[in-house]
């Protein structure tokens, strides 16, 4: 028996890989297909963004976006903005509300901050260096990156041992950022508190949720409404990487928790 055949319980065309911090330990599927990563673009623009914090291109604490908020407020969807406009629903910092027009802002400030294109940056800086030589980035910060499993688990596996940043903007890159904010997760429902770290989803107590019931606070990644997700648990020292071929649906609600914990408990320790 093996974690990976609760894969078959989606239904339709999956594949993942399963991470420790000695490299793969198990995969199953088509690894190679390029899928779209839609929301999972954010941790590639939060990672981004920290390595231009730490060459001190940028501050987290620069004014960007809407009046009161700052770069730390676009990267957290704490900055107020609608989930695709320039319109706002309240002030910086009251509620976090989950807004891909917010980190699309955040990379237009960075760009200007950096002096080049940001789908560059994150070419010659994260994607170059990691390895990752399928990944294809159409325009948009928050869902425009294309790619392989192969090499989203280049980038999990960074998360787990990172190389590219320093101790300090690896923290600040994963830890919850306006820890206490309420907000909608998209897809399940209010939660009370919502963390998100710069780019990253932050697992906190979130119920329900798309890990496991097994996966630690600490637990960060992300999911994209065209089925392609992972996750980073530093608890457990593992991650796992997923794509299928549907939406994000009912089918993902109710089967990548059961993953997430079968693969926990096979390789959990």
């Amino acid at each position: 028996m093996s974690a990976l055949d609760v894969l078959a319980d989606f239904g339709f065309e999956a594949a993942a890989i399963v991470l420790g911090p000695e490299g793969e330990r198990e995969r199953r599927g088509d690894i190679e297909r390029i899928r779209p990563w839609r929301s999972v673009t954010k941790t590639l623009t939060g990672c981004g963004a920290a390595l231009a914090l730490q060459e001190g291109r940028a501050d987290l604490e620069d004014e960007a976006g809407p009046p009161g908020a700052t770069l730390r407020h676009l990267l957290t969807h704490a900055s107020g903005y609608f989930y695709e406009s320039e319109s706002t629903l309240q002030a910086p910092g009251l509620r976090r509300h989950y807004s891909n027009y917010g980190i699309d802002e955040a990379a237009r400030h960075l760009e200007r901050a950096i002096g080049r294109d940001f789908g560059d940056w994150i070419r010659e800086r994260v994607a170059g260096p990691l390895g990752m030589d399928d990944l294809e980035w159409s325009g948009s910060a928050s869902v425009g990156a294309h790619g392989s499993l192969t090499d989203l688990a280049l980038f999990a596996a960074e998360l787990l041992r990172p190389t590219l940043l320093e101790p300090r903007w690896h923290t600040e890159l994963t830890r919850a950022q306006f820890p206490e904010l309420v907000g909608i997760m998209p897809g399940f429902g209010k939660q009370e508190p919502n963390p998100f770290g710069l780019g990253l989803e932050v697992r906190g107590r979130k119920s329900p949720h798309w890990t496991g019931a097994r996966n630690s606070e600490e637990t960060v990644g992300h999911f994209g409404m065209r089925g392609t997700a992972f996750w980073v648990d530093p608890a457990a020292d593992l991650a796992l990487v997923v794509g299928t071929s549907h939406d994000f649906c009912d089918a993902h609600r109710e089967v990548m928790p059961r993953l997430s914990d079968a693969v926990l408990a096979a390789h959990g320790g």
